[in-house]
């Protein structure tokens, strides 16, 4: 049997700069008909460095939360625009480091109701230059070691699902 629900209809309920939000009449397997709530997102780009055993973090006040949270350096991915470039992009924003960047994965971070794609890096061969934030991002950033980093996740002092899932690719790849 297929689980696969058929759009029958549907509006956008919102339409902003970052998402859009829509209201869809699915057809259930049974035949039945169900309404589906959507954030539709371009999805993201982030990127992992570890250099020398300390991993490359951020640390911002993320106003969803209300608290601030450490992460790799991530964002959206412009139209357009390649989740490698996006990615290579932030790193450079966010951090003033640049590199070479390759893929290891990527994750859906709430599939219940979003479409949203975060698509991740690791980063090698990187060399600062400059921090490039945009206007009205502020963060820290910071070097912390590997074996901190697994200790602050296991705490639950980092609980961003992109940077956990990130790490663990990486030390599992080793």
């Amino acid at each position: 049997m297929s689980f696969e629900e058929k759009k029958i209809d549907g509006k956008t309920i919102y339409g902003g700069k970052i998402l859009n939000l829509t209201l869809d009449d699915v057809r259930l397997p049974n035949g039945e008909v169900a309404k589906r709530e959507i954030v539709r997102h371009a999805g993201g780009a982030a990127a992992l460095f570890v250099k020398e055993g300390e991993v490359l973090l951020v640390k911002q006040f993320r106003y969803a939360y209300g608290r601030e949270m450490y992460e790799i350096p991530a964002g959206m991915i412009n139209a357009g625009e390649e989740p490698i470039a996006a990615a290579a992009r932030e790193l450079v924003e966010e951090t003033g480091y640049s590199g070479e960047l390759y893929s290891i994965g990527f994750i859906y971070p709430s599939p219940g109701y979003t479409d949203e794609i975060i698509h991740l890096f690791a980063v090698k061969n990187a060399t600062y230059t400059a921090q490039k934030l945009d206007d009205g991002e502020f963060l820290n950033v910071s070097f912390i070691s590997l074996d901190r980093v697994l200790k602050m996740i296991e705490s639950g002092e980092i609980a961003d699902a992109k940077t956990v899932v990130a790490i663990y690719k990486y030390i599992n790849r080793k």
